[in-house]
Protein backbone atom coordinates (compact mmCIF):
# COMPACT_ATOMS: atom_id res chain seq x y z
CA UNK A 1 0.00 0.00 0.00
CA UNK A 2 1.34 3.33 -1.10
CA UNK A 3 0.58 6.97 0.29
CA UNK A 4 -0.39 7.61 -3.23
CA UNK A 5 -3.29 4.83 -2.74
CA UNK A 6 -4.43 5.58 0.49
CA UNK A 7 -4.33 9.16 -0.64
CA UNK A 8 -6.48 8.46 -3.26
CA UNK A 9 -8.86 6.11 -0.29
CA UNK A 10 -9.09 8.88 2.13
CA UNK A 11 -10.32 11.55 -0.72
CA UNK A 12 -12.80 8.68 -1.51
CA UNK A 13 -14.33 9.34 2.07
CA UNK A 14 -15.70 12.71 0.80
CA UNK A 15 -15.30 14.41 4.33
CA UNK A 16 -15.16 18.09 5.15
CA UNK A 17 -12.58 17.99 7.59
CA UNK A 18 -10.22 20.93 8.85
CA UNK A 19 -7.73 21.65 10.38
CA UNK A 20 -9.47 21.69 13.89
CA UNK A 21 -10.94 18.67 13.50
CA UNK A 22 -7.67 17.27 13.70
CA UNK A 23 -6.35 19.13 16.50
CA UNK A 24 -9.73 18.40 18.61
CA UNK A 25 -9.67 14.84 17.63
CA UNK A 26 -5.87 14.71 18.79
CA UNK A 27 -6.95 16.47 21.92
CA UNK A 28 -9.80 13.77 22.77
CA UNK A 29 -7.18 11.03 22.12
CA UNK A 30 -4.83 12.26 24.85
CA UNK A 31 -7.29 13.05 26.94
CA UNK A 32 -8.76 9.62 27.17
CA UNK A 33 -5.18 8.31 27.14
CA UNK A 34 -4.32 10.26 29.93
CA UNK A 35 -7.46 9.08 31.48
CA UNK A 36 -6.31 5.69 31.21
CA UNK A 37 -3.60 6.41 33.63
CA UNK A 38 -0.91 6.80 30.73
CA UNK A 39 0.15 8.62 27.23
CA UNK A 40 -1.27 7.27 24.79
CA UNK A 41 1.67 4.96 23.41
CA UNK A 42 0.80 2.75 26.75
CA UNK A 43 3.95 2.39 28.13
CA UNK A 44 6.12 4.44 26.04
CA UNK A 45 9.27 2.56 25.96
CA UNK A 46 8.34 0.97 22.56
CA UNK A 47 9.48 2.73 18.80
CA UNK A 48 13.29 1.35 18.95
CA UNK A 49 15.24 -2.09 19.41
CA UNK A 50 14.27 -3.71 22.54
CA UNK A 51 12.85 -1.61 25.67
CA UNK A 52 15.64 0.72 26.60
CA UNK A 53 14.77 4.83 25.86
CA UNK A 54 17.12 6.01 22.89
CA UNK A 55 20.17 8.03 23.74
CA UNK A 56 19.88 11.32 22.44
CA UNK A 57 21.75 11.71 18.67
CA UNK A 58 23.68 14.29 16.84
CA UNK A 59 21.25 17.10 15.65
CA UNK A 60 20.84 17.57 12.12
CA UNK A 61 18.29 19.37 10.08
CA UNK A 62 17.60 16.92 7.46
CA UNK A 63 16.40 14.74 10.79
CA UNK A 64 12.48 15.66 11.09
CA UNK A 65 9.47 15.07 13.42
CA UNK A 66 6.04 15.39 11.94
CA UNK A 67 3.68 15.49 14.88
CA UNK A 68 0.77 13.50 14.99
CA UNK A 69 -1.41 16.25 13.91
CA UNK A 70 0.29 16.67 11.05
CA UNK A 71 0.37 13.43 9.86
CA UNK A 72 -3.23 13.10 10.27
CA UNK A 73 -3.93 16.13 8.12
CA UNK A 74 -1.21 14.90 5.63
CA UNK A 75 -3.05 11.84 5.04
CA UNK A 76 -6.87 13.22 5.76
CA UNK A 77 -6.68 17.23 4.44
CA UNK A 78 -3.40 17.21 1.98
CA UNK A 79 -2.98 21.27 1.84
CA UNK A 80 -0.31 22.62 3.70
CA UNK A 81 0.73 19.95 5.49
CA UNK A 82 0.92 16.79 2.76
CA UNK A 83 2.97 19.53 0.77
CA UNK A 84 5.20 19.58 3.86
CA UNK A 85 5.58 16.06 4.52
CA UNK A 86 5.94 15.49 0.19
CA UNK A 87 8.96 17.29 0.38
CA UNK A 88 10.47 15.08 3.32
CA UNK A 89 8.92 11.48 1.11
CA UNK A 90 10.53 13.50 -2.03
CA UNK A 91 14.24 13.35 -0.73
CA UNK A 92 15.87 10.11 0.95
CA UNK A 93 18.64 11.48 2.49
CA UNK A 94 16.13 13.19 4.78
CA UNK A 95 14.44 11.42 7.47
CA UNK A 96 11.26 11.24 9.36
CA UNK A 97 12.06 10.15 13.30
CA UNK A 98 9.06 9.22 15.42
CA UNK A 99 8.50 7.06 18.27
CA UNK A 100 5.75 4.35 18.99
CA UNK A 101 3.66 6.88 20.57
CA UNK A 102 3.81 9.27 18.13
CA UNK A 103 2.50 6.95 15.72
CA UNK A 104 -0.32 5.50 18.33
CA UNK A 105 -1.67 9.05 18.47
CA UNK A 106 -1.94 9.48 14.48
CA UNK A 107 -3.04 6.00 13.91
CA UNK A 108 -6.09 6.80 16.93
CA UNK A 109 -7.29 10.42 14.90
CA UNK A 110 -7.43 8.94 11.96
CA UNK A 111 -9.23 5.61 13.04
CA UNK A 112 -11.67 7.89 14.74
CA UNK A 113 -12.08 10.66 11.73
CA UNK A 114 -11.69 8.62 8.99
CA UNK A 115 -11.83 4.31 9.30
CA UNK A 116 -10.11 1.91 11.06
CA UNK A 117 -8.73 0.15 8.24
CA UNK A 118 -7.71 3.14 6.42
CA UNK A 119 -5.52 4.10 9.68
CA UNK A 120 -4.17 0.25 10.36
CA UNK A 121 -3.03 0.77 6.30
CA UNK A 122 -1.22 4.01 6.71
CA UNK A 123 0.48 2.60 10.10
CA UNK A 124 2.00 0.19 7.88
CA UNK A 125 3.24 2.71 5.35
CA UNK A 126 4.58 5.35 7.89
CA UNK A 127 6.22 2.51 9.33
CA UNK A 128 8.36 1.73 6.77
CA UNK A 129 9.18 5.39 6.14
CA UNK A 130 10.14 6.26 9.56
CA UNK A 131 13.60 6.06 11.42
CA UNK A 132 11.93 4.46 15.08
CA UNK A 133 13.38 6.37 18.51
CA UNK A 134 12.51 5.03 21.72
CA UNK A 135 10.63 8.01 24.14
CA UNK A 136 10.66 7.88 28.16
CA UNK A 137 7.17 7.68 28.95
CA UNK A 138 4.89 10.21 29.87
CA UNK A 139 7.01 12.38 27.43
CA UNK A 140 5.67 14.29 24.75
CA UNK A 141 5.75 12.32 21.77
CA UNK A 142 6.58 15.03 19.26
CA UNK A 143 9.55 16.88 21.31
CA UNK A 144 10.43 13.40 22.77
CA UNK A 145 10.78 12.28 19.10
CA UNK A 146 12.80 15.31 17.80
CA UNK A 147 15.32 15.37 20.93
CA UNK A 148 16.05 11.65 20.57
CA UNK A 149 16.36 11.38 17.25
CA UNK A 150 18.59 14.01 16.82
CA UNK A 151 15.68 16.01 14.52
CA UNK A 152 16.06 19.75 14.48
CA UNK A 153 12.63 20.36 12.61
CA UNK A 154 9.25 19.59 14.09
CA UNK A 155 6.20 19.58 11.74
CA UNK A 156 2.96 20.59 14.44
CA UNK A 157 -0.36 22.13 14.01
CA UNK A 158 -0.32 22.52 18.22
CA UNK A 159 -0.35 26.61 18.91
CA UNK A 160 1.41 25.46 21.91
CA UNK A 161 4.35 24.64 20.35
CA UNK A 162 4.37 26.88 17.43
CA UNK A 163 3.46 30.16 19.08
CA UNK A 164 6.36 32.88 19.63
CA UNK A 165 6.54 32.14 23.25
CA UNK A 166 6.73 28.29 23.04
CA UNK A 167 9.23 28.30 19.99
CA UNK A 168 11.85 30.28 22.44
CA UNK A 169 11.10 28.85 25.73
CA UNK A 170 12.04 25.20 23.16
CA UNK A 171 15.22 26.92 21.80
CA UNK A 172 16.43 27.10 25.45
CA UNK A 173 16.76 23.86 25.87
CA UNK A 174 16.16 21.89 22.48
CA UNK A 175 18.08 22.62 19.15
CA UNK A 176 14.94 22.69 17.30
CA UNK A 177 12.32 24.56 15.40
CA UNK A 178 8.59 24.21 15.61
CA UNK A 179 6.56 25.28 12.67
CA UNK A 180 3.24 24.98 11.07
CA UNK A 181 3.11 22.78 7.93
CA UNK A 182 3.15 25.80 5.65
CA UNK A 183 5.96 27.85 7.69
CA UNK A 184 7.90 24.63 7.10
CA UNK A 185 7.43 24.11 4.03
CA UNK A 186 8.33 27.46 3.07
CA UNK A 187 11.53 27.59 4.90
CA UNK A 188 12.35 24.19 3.74
CA UNK A 189 15.15 24.48 0.95
CA UNK A 190 16.57 21.07 -0.32
CA UNK A 191 19.14 22.64 -2.60
CA UNK A 192 20.65 24.81 0.26
CA UNK A 193 20.42 22.17 2.92
CA UNK A 194 22.16 19.35 0.49
CA UNK A 195 25.90 20.52 0.38
CA UNK A 196 25.94 20.32 4.02
CA UNK A 197 24.07 17.21 4.87
CA UNK A 198 25.06 14.91 2.09
CA UNK A 199 27.52 17.11 0.23
CA UNK A 200 28.18 18.36 -3.35
CA UNK A 201 25.78 19.42 -5.46
CA UNK A 202 22.26 19.37 -4.80
CA UNK A 203 20.49 17.21 -7.74
CA UNK A 204 16.91 17.31 -7.19
CA UNK A 205 14.39 15.23 -5.77
CA UNK A 206 14.99 11.62 -5.66
CA UNK A 207 12.21 9.45 -4.93
CA UNK A 208 8.56 9.63 -5.84
CA UNK A 209 6.57 11.25 -2.88
CA UNK A 210 3.78 8.83 -3.31
CA UNK A 211 5.44 5.28 -3.66
CA UNK A 212 8.76 6.17 -2.05
CA UNK A 213 10.33 4.77 -5.15
CA UNK A 214 13.46 5.90 -7.13
CA UNK A 215 12.08 9.47 -8.35
CA UNK A 216 11.26 9.13 -12.40
CA UNK A 217 12.05 11.69 -14.48
CA UNK A 218 9.00 12.42 -16.50
CA UNK A 219 5.58 13.54 -15.51
CA UNK A 220 4.17 15.09 -12.37
CA UNK A 221 5.23 13.02 -9.32
CA UNK A 222 2.41 15.27 -6.43
CA UNK A 223 -0.69 13.23 -8.23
Amino acid sequence: MTFGDLFERAAALGSDLDEADVRQALDAVRSTADGNGGDSGGDGDSGGEGNEVTDPLDPSPARVVAGADALAADLLLGGDAREALDALRSHAWTTLVASDPLLDDAEAVIASLAEPELAADWRDAVEAWREPVTQPSGDHPALASAYRGGAMQVISLDPSLTGPGAAAGLRDRLPVSVRESRAFATVFDPAKLYPDAVGGEYPGPDRDPRTMAPARTDGDQHR
